[in-house]
């Protein structure tokens, strides 16, 4: 299949999730015969912290103008077999509508941030991405976020359908590797700063630090502001891009993830990063959110907290008990979780909604 995105970015991993979700992907299309066009918009900031110059097997078109590439997009869409705008695309609206002309591609939009979609539409927010007709007249929606948030996209910006495709990881990237000095910690937390996770952080990463002075805590990424409360034990990495992700998250003694509130309070979001410290063997400690242990069964394959004692509790664990955790973990994620079986599934839901639209042409003559 020829594959036709229009994304955020898949080239600079800095200050979000969706590149290393993109370059997993891809790598595993490619595995499996497929060609991926990426468009991206080529903007400052981005473009000072690029990381990523070509995809395998694909092609990455970086533009300034949509007017500019306009033409040759479709062109490209004209033999496309899938044709896909994404959340956060800079000119998402431009590239839905004219994919959802693409003579013969399945016309697929992938909502990498439902929550937050949800949540200026609550708010009577504009959405940047998603036109004045909703999602109606995509083939297939996907949504990062499962549960109900499928039930919202139908019922209130009109998906026909719609299927969860959730985070993964790339086990070929992210895996155990030597402990590197300045990496090693007790705790580490990995993630951009975002005031909606800082209550969260504070409880289960602040907190624990002060009252464990003799342990070694570490924070990895961007934008974090001057007035964060950092302690004497909290040190910091700034943003870290994807290959040193195996070597943060193999030097940590146990690794925090906390999720967006949005996408807590709608559930069903693993993110990608939960999946990466997985592949690397690193006992993961977590915030809770309705479906969580669909993915990961708590206890036996990731530690839950939700207050600064059930934080110090999982700093009390011994080795051998995290180190089993750990194991688990890492066995249920390569086993279900990984860019590859994503990759399947989105073959298998595409090659459905293929069936479907040829179904209904068939009836319609």
């Amino acid at each position: 299949m020829k594959i036709v995105i229009f994304g955020l970015t898949i080239s600079s991993s800095w200050g979000n999730g969706h590149a290393t979700l993109w370059r997993g992907l891809c790598r595993a299309l490619a595995k499996r015969g497929h060609k991926v066009v990426f468009y991206e918009k080529d903007v400052p900031y981005y473009a000072s912290n690029r990381d990523l110059f070509e995809i395998p097997g694909g092609d990455l078109i970086l533009y300034d103008d949509w007017t500019n590439i306009r033409h040759r997009a479709e062109t490209e869409l004209a033999d496309a077999d899938v044709a896909m705008a994404t959340s956060y695309c800079p000119d998402g609206i431009a590239a839905s509508d004219l994919l959802l002309n693409a003579p013969r591609a399945t016309r697929v939009f992938y909502d990498l941030d439902t929550p937050v979609t949800f949540a200026r539409l609550d708010a009577g927010e504009p959405i940047s991405y998603i036109g004045p007709r909703g999602l109606r007249d995509f083939d297939l929606v996907l949504s990062y976020t499962g549960g109900r948030a499928l039930d919202r996209l139908q019922a209130e910006l009109g998906a026909r359908r719609t299927a969860p495709l959730y985070g993964h990881v790339d086990p070929d990237v992210h895996r155990p590797v030597q402990p590197v000095e300045h990496y090693v910690s007790d705790l580490s937390y990995l993630g951009t700063y975002a005031e909606d996770r800082q209550v969260a952080l504070q409880r289960l990463f602040i907190s624990p630090a002060g009252l464990r002075p003799e342990q070694r805590f570490l924070i990895g990424g961007a934008q974090y502001p001057d007035s964060f409360p950092w302690q004497p034990n909290i040190h910091f990495v700034r943003h870290l891009p994807p290959p040193e992700h195996p070597a943060f998250f193999s030097s940590s003694r146990i690794t925090l993830n906390i999720t967006r509130h949005a996408m807590a309070e709608m559930g069903w979001c693993p993110s990608g990063r939960l999946f990466e410290a997985a592949a690397c063997g690193t006992p993961i400690l977590s915030d809770t959110w309705e479906g969580l242990d669909r993915f990961l069964e708590p206890g036996r394959e990731i530690l839950i907290a939700q207050t600064t004692e059930d934080a110090v509790g999982a700093l009390d664990l011994t080795d051998a008990e995290l180190q089993r955790i750990a194991r688990a973990c890492r066995e249920r994620v390569l086993g279900e979780h990984t860019s590859e079986h994503r990759a399947r599934e989105l073959e298998i839901l595409l090659a459905s909604s293929s069936s479907l639209l040829s179904s209904t042409a068939m009836m319609e003559a």
